[in-house]
């Protein structure tokens, strides 16, 4: 699903397969706001942005 195009009926033919993160990821992807969020933190230079920014949308990342 990673790099589907959402617009095509036919891209999501394994959505069966899919994983909980899977379909969250997806649904977070379009959302505008976190599209906001996401741009902010990476101009950001401050930890506390991507703190905040985790919190906010409740992720967590490896390494």
């Amino acid at each position: 699903m990673p790099g589907a195009d959402w617009r095509s009926e036919s891209a999501y033919h394994d959505v069966k397969k899919a994983e909980t993160a899977d379909i969250a990821w997806e649904w977070l992807r379009r959302d505008r706001e976190y599209q906001q969020d996401f741009r902010t933190v990476l101009r950001s230079k401050q930890s506390s942005a991507t703190d905040h920014f985790r919190r906010k949308w409740g992720l967590t990342f490896s390494g």
